[in-house]
């Protein structure tokens, strides 16, 4: 009997070993999930647009798209989520320039046609290259920062570093470790991620108008989730419009959802 106890005991611990050693080789894996595309891919949208790449320090080329307006009133800087690429998000971010916003949208590293290598730094640093980029253009009043999902940790980041007119975030985390931690709640995840995306962190420091919506049914980022971010908002600075039913990927079939995106950039 004590046999088979000590070979139950060392079969538990090698398959444990097995997940927790799976689960750090191959967290990228789980946390980006990109489609990538030929370089020579021709992108087809319905709205006027220009396709261009900036160039990154370390030597990485990051795709992105500019949907133009007429006579733009500003710019909306978009972060997508953590699925696919431009020729999904374009589709999805054309839709504000009905409000006669510019948008710009830039695929991550190893998404579409981006190249470079991952890491968090890396990150953060190219979503502020883009910032950047569309200050040249348009000054921080008319600069409106968006993040959906993954994205809302870029656009957090960039808020906290500059004044953008305002920021607005779509199914926003906490941070990534409480996400994992309820994914994997028997797992060392704070231990085992390499990626802490640590989005309360920034509110800290951000100075302009946030909004967050947020569906009740959220499957993938809890709506306690974004409710716990939102918290940290002075409560004359931050506004949470939660979208019952609603659930990550779904929030703009709600009229909550397009009647409070009117009001935001009209």
């Amino acid at each position: 009997m004590k046999s088979f106890f000590k070979k139950l005991t060392i079969t538990l611990l090698v398959v444990a070993l097995c997940v927790v050693s799976l689960l750090y080789f191959m967290q990228e894996k789980l946390i980006f999930l990109p489609t990538q595309l030929p370089q020579d891919y021709q992108y087809e949208f319905t709205q006027p647009f220009e396709e261009f790449s900036l160039a990154t320090e370390d030597g990485a080329l990051l795709n992105a798209i500019h949907f133009k307006s007429k006579s733009p009133k500003g710019v909306i800087l978009y972060f997508h989520g953590n699925a696919g690429d431009l020729s999904r998000w374009g589709v999805i971010t054309q839709y504000f320039t009905q409000y006669n916003y510019d948008v710009v949208v830039m695929d991550y590293r190893t998404y579409g046609k981006s190249t470079g290598e991952l890491s968090e730094t890396l990150l953060y640093n190219d979503a502020n290259l883009f910032y950047e980029h569309v200050n040249k253009q348009f000054p921080e009043d008319q600069i409106i920062v968006y993040g959906r999902s993954l994205g809302t940790t870029f656009a957090s980041y960039v808020a906290s570093k500059h004044q953008p007119s305002q920021l607005i975030l779509e199914t926003p985390f906490y941070n990534l470790t409480q996400i994992a931690q309820k994914r994997f709640p028997i797992l060392p995840v704070k231990k085992l991620l390499k990626y802490k995306f640590p989005t309360h962190s920034f509110v800290k420091t951000i100075q302009s108008p946030t909004t967050i919506f947020h569906g009740t049914d959220d499957s993938v980022v809890p709506y306690a989730s974004g409710k716990k971010l939102y918290e940290l908002f002075k409560p004359d600075q931050g506004q949470l419009i939660t979208i019952e039913n609603g659930t990550h990927n779904n929030l703009i079939d709600f009229e909550a959802y397009r009647a409070n995106i009117a009001k935001l950039l009209k």
